[in-house]
């Protein structure tokens, strides 16, 4: 399956270790990431030589050729947000993940769209096991809370 990987790049880096789990886990199992560079440390000084119109192009590329998006978004991002509106709009299969106790924006926890899984996890191995079963399903609108 060709997944495209969203993550907060400027809005911030504190869950770096667990893009990169996330990452790693999807291509283990076989995927095709073609954002699994934005989970890198050094992500910061690749897209920064980029410009920001052949990054917006090249992403919603991404986006328009993938099969499904998956976002962790613990951190706030408008790119992701932004990224997430639009697989949705083009009818992808969208999973976001998110750690336990952070608010995620009410934007996607209160969106009713029938392709828009939230997964809330406590440890990143549970939000794994979590998106590796939701990969496998047909969209359908679910929001799991992990670790209760």
């Amino acid at each position: 399956m060709n997944i495209y990987f969203a993550c907060s790049i400027t809005g911030g880096r504190a869950y770096e270790s667990i893009y990169q789990e996330i990452t790693a886990a999807l291509l283990e199992d076989g995927h095709e990431v073609p954002t699994a560079h934005l989970a890198e440390s050094n992500v910061l000084a690749l897209e920064k030589v980029v410009d920001a119109r052949v990054v917006f192009e090249r992403d919603v590329a991404w986006i328009s050729t993938c099969d499904a998006v998956l976002a962790e978004v613990s951190v706030p991002s408008h790119g992701v947000g932004y990224e997430i509106g639009i697989a949705l709009e083009q009818g992808k299969t969208v999973l976001c993940l998110a750690k336990d106790g952070i608010p995620v924006s009410k934007m996607i926890t209160g969106n009713p769209h029938p392709n828009l899984r939230v997964i809330i996890y406590k440890e990143v191995s549970e939000g794994i096991t979590e998106m590796r079963k939701q990969l496998e399903k047909k969209p359908v609108r679910s929001n799991h809370k992990l670790g209760k």
